[in-house]
């Protein structure tokens, strides 16, 4: 019994998860289907960013490289700004909230400072920001004067406009948070993983030291996998993304008891206000 075009391209991706390099002859007798038609398939998935489409077949992608966050905030999807607002509708007055670095993640800066409750910091119930992002510093601008904003000590990495390192961490380890609010290179049906292996020490400090802890990724990193794995799937309450994960995806997240919340176009998020 043949399977469909999105069950097939998934296996595709898992092979390629084994093997550096798929061809696509084997692929199409595997599959019982037409050597077009595999190509049509690593075609869509090389478009999507999943592979790397060679001659006669294709290739993982490197796990080992990404763009600078400069980079990545100028090819970033649209849905990531939706991404952002939902995250930032979670933080209540009060709480202490720890934010890392990425394209993704840095989205939740501007809706802290849009949605603040003035009431709440009236009655000395500040909101904790603790991030070793500058991004994240920037974006919340003035609203430093409402909220306790800290930034993490740390050896600056210009690439990602954030710092890293032993003093990162163990500064993390001072304190306890509500929630953090993490971001990955990829998210895949064996788990959640960054390119950048100084990050993914400050990711799990974070995680280590908050009550729960929140995934913010965009479509573009579903069934992605990269150098360092970050955790197992059970250290996460929920994962923020802009698009339903492929059906694979969305079942191991559904066993593994992970709350998805989809930003999708039609949801609800609050209107963004100019700090200050």
């Amino acid at each position: 019994m043949r399977i469909g075009k999105k069950e097939r391209q998934h296996r595709i991706l898992q092979e390629l998860q084994i093997h550096p390099h798929v061809r696509v002859a084997t692929l199409a007798e595997r599959f019982d289907v037409a050597t077009e038609t595999i190509r049509r398939d690593l075609d869509a998935l090389g478009q999507a960013g999943l592979l790397m489409r060679e001659f006669g077949g294709a290739s993982a992608r490197p796990m080992g490289h990404q763009p600078d966050l400069a980079q990545r905030q100028l090819g970033a999807v649209a849905g990531i700004d939706r991404i952002g607002a939902l995250a930032g509708k979670m933080v209540q007055p009060g709480e202490v909230i720890m934010i890392d670095a990425g394209s993704t993640v840095t989205q939740i800066a501007p809706y802290l400072a849009g949605i603040t409750d003035i009431a709440g910091s009236a009655n000395g119930q500040k909101r904790t920001i603790l991030t070793n992002c500058y991004a994240v510093v920037h974006g919340m601008g003035e609203q430093a004067l409402i909220d306790d904003v800290i930034m993490c000590p740390g050896q600056f990495d210009p690439r990602e406009n954030a710092v890293y390192g032993h003093d990162t961490v163990d500064f993390l380890r001072r304190f306890y948070a509500n929630r953090a609010f993490i971001g990955a290179s990829g998210l895949s049906s064996i788990g959640y993983s960054d390119v950048n292996r100084k990050a993914v020490a400050v990711k799990r400090a974070m995680m280590e030291r908050s009550d729960e802890t929140w995934l913010l990724v965009d479509h573009t990193k579903f069934e992605r996998r990269y150098l360092e794995s970050i955790g197992p799937f059970n250290d996460l309450a929920g994962v923020i993304t802009d698009r339903t994960p492929p059906d694979a995806l969305r079942d191991v997240l559904a066993k593994a008891g992970i709350n998805l919340i989809v930003a999708d176009e039609t949801a609800d998020i609050p209107e963004m206000q100019a700090a200050g």
